[in-house]
């Protein structure tokens, strides 16, 4: 089945959404926008593996470009309908950038969301390796990035990646800054010579089991103990947990209350990041770059930041946002919508240093 075939038979078109007006006003969500919202399928280098990406857009929207377009990709635990589409406040992430204007587009590397699983995870775990390593998150990564490419027949996109998709979105950028507009990386991993939180030790089998609703203590436990009660509104934990078990299919039956997310990524923070081995070249980006952090992130440190920041010495410019109040999972917190209006701004903006 040719690309064009695959893509008409698996694309989904979800219903016209309008956002009301009785919302809370603390935003800039442009609540006049209709959004709409498509599913692809869409084929990886890999026979049988097939990526989910979904796509949120002004439903008046019918020219697009470079620079109005965004590939995103996620962490090594989360996927896209949890880290970047829980309706929090009457809007998602996606939502949020759609309504200004953006066609946006969120894959699931495979292992994660609506992509397809290896059959090794619907083994035990300790019957396999780890899978999907970071070169694999890349390999993924790129195959939305050229479908999106064809599919609105662009020459770049604008590329967003967090945590661990920090890394997989750096490092595609560093191999393909000809395909990148600009790129924004939220809290992205770097080298460290302490733990990393999310590698809890031990051996590892294919995949783990994340219990998803058991996880707001260790979330809050980032942020000083007389902050951590207004970290999240009320509500809000308990949507994202439910869109985070709807992710994974086993999580009613097979496992109950729990998402499966690969190990490769952790055995990468083993034999590289902890290691003093940078799995890319930050030098090697030639793009803009944004990078966001928030001042309680555990999992990338203020040190590790800096440092990150200051090996992108090959960007066209470079700026870094600090959010203070948030932690690693800031894209789901009261100030959220603090990174969100930083990565508007910078890609809005028709900047070039001067002199060049």
């Amino acid at each position: 089945m040719s690309l064009e075939a695959k893509i008409a038979s698996t694309g989904t078109l979800s219903k016209t959404r309008k956002r009301g007006e009785n919302m809370m006003s603390n935003h800039t969500f442009n609540k006049s926008t209709s959004i709409v919202s498509e599913k692809f399928n869409i084929a990886s280098d890999t026979p049988g593996i097939e990526l989910s990406v979904l796509n949120k857009r002004p439903t008046s929207m019918t020219a697009f470009s470079n620079e109005k377009t965004i590939v995103m990709v996620h962490g090594a635990t989360y996927p896209i309908g949890s880290l970047y589409d829980v309706e929090l406040d009457g809007f998602t992430f996606l939502d949020y950038l759609a309504s200004h204007g953006y066609d946006v587009y969120g894959v699931d590397v495979r292992g994660y969301g609506g992509s397809t699983r290896p059959p090794e995870m619907d083994q035990p775990a300790d019957q396999n390796p780890p899978l999907v390593r970071t070169e694999t998150g890349v390999r993924d990564f790129g195959s939305a990035v050229d479908f999106v490419l064809k599919h609105r027949n662009l020459s770049k996109v604008n590329v967003l990646g967090m945590s661990w998709g920090g890394t997989v979105a750096g490092a595609y950028t560093s191999l393909n800054n000809n395909k990148v507009n600009k790129l924004t990386l939220i809290a992205p991993q770097w080298l460290s010579n302490k733990p990393i939180p999310i590698d809890t030790g031990g051996s590892l089998g294919s995949y783990r089991l994340v219990p998803a609703g058991t996880t707001k203590e260790r979330w809050l436990s980032a942020a000083p103990e007389g902050k951590r009660d207004s970290l999240l509104p009320d509500g809000w934990f308990e949507k994202w947990v439910e869109a985070t078990l709807a992710s994974d299919p086993n999580s009613k039956t097979v496992h109950p209350e729990h998402i499966r997310a690969t190990n490769g990524p952790i055995l990468d923070i083993r034999e590289y990041w902890t290691v003093g081995k940078a799995f890319y070249e930050p030098k090697n980006i030639t793009v803009p770059v944004l990078l966001i952090h928030a001042e309680w992130d555990i999992d990338v440190p203020l040190d590790l930041a800096q440092n990150f920041f200051t090996s992108l010495t090959g960007a066209a410019y470079r700026r870094w946002v600090e959010i203070g109040e948030g932690t690693h999972m800031v894209l789901l917190e009261k100030n959220r919508v603090q990174a969100f209006q930083a990565v508007q701004s910078f890609l809005d903006e028709n900047y070039t240093p001067a002199g060049q």
